[in-house]
């Protein structure tokens, strides 16, 4: 049975609830206002990201081989492609390129994951922020500073959330 429910057909719905908490976590003001992040196209995306990562982190903290953990991680991961297929097409790209836009920002989210993951067990993630959040282009220390704490604090809170809540879209 375990062979055969890898291959059933996914419910594309799942996990709704989760990214649609995800992305208003990264649209809330503050992120723009006291973060200093740009509210562009670029900049939400980067939000996204971030907090996605942060919510990605926490489902990787279950036991190797907990298939509810790896369940919902796939299952989020393909609502963000599903959502950012809808975007570039929105923005009008055309079906050829699509795909290989949507694959770079998948790149993009893995590459932000690795250096958020390493960033959080030293305690500051400044420097992958203004490298990816900031594309290089170093804010305020304040804002830097700002939002560092702030994915952090959200970091810590997911700590105490079950894999349970996450999927209906409680992130604290």
């Amino acid at each position: 049975m375990g062979l055969l429910e890898r291959f059933r057909r996914r419910d594309r719905e799942a996990a709704a609830p989760l990214y649609a908490a995800v992305v208003a976590k990264a649209r809330e003001p503050h992120w723009y206002l006291d973060g200093g992040v740009p509210d562009t196209l670029d900049g939400r995306f980067d939000m996204v990201a971030a907090v996605l990562a942060m919510v990605m982190l926490r489902i990787e903290a279950e036991p190797p081989g907990d298939m509810a953990a790896a369940t919902l991680a796939t299952d989020v991961t393909e609502r963000f492609v599903d959502d950012m297929d809808a975007q570039v097409r929105q923005i009008g790209f055309g079906d050829i390129v699509v795909g290989k836009h949507v694959g770079r920002m998948m790149g993009m989210l893995g590459g932000r994951l690795g250096a958020y993951r390493t960033a959080i067990a030293t305690g500051d993630l400044s420097e992958p922020l203004i490298r990816n959040l900031w594309r290089g282009n170093a804010p305020a220390a304040e804002a830097s500073s700002y939002v560092s704490a702030q994915l952090q604090r959200f970091h810590a809170s997911l700590q105490d959330v079950s894999l349970a809540d996450l999927r209906e879209g409680r992130l604290a």
